[in-house]
């Protein structure tokens, strides 16, 4: 459950920062690459911290 609220998160995170680039007139493959770049950093992000925070 805490990985699924951390990958929410970056979600919303990737979507704005996607938004802002496209009205900054940048190309649609270089938003691509950043999103598809941050969402690799998300899942590893929010499973080293969903792992840390799950164990007893």
């Amino acid at each position: 459950m805490t990985l699924l609220i951390y990958l929410a998160g970056w979600i919303i995170l990737i979507g704005g920062v996607a938004w802002g680039l496209m009205a900054l007139h940048v190309a649609q493959h270089t938003i691509a690459i950043v999103a598809v770049i941050m969402l690799g950093v998300a899942v590893i992000t929010g499973a080293t911290r969903a792992r840390n925070r799950d164990r007893p």
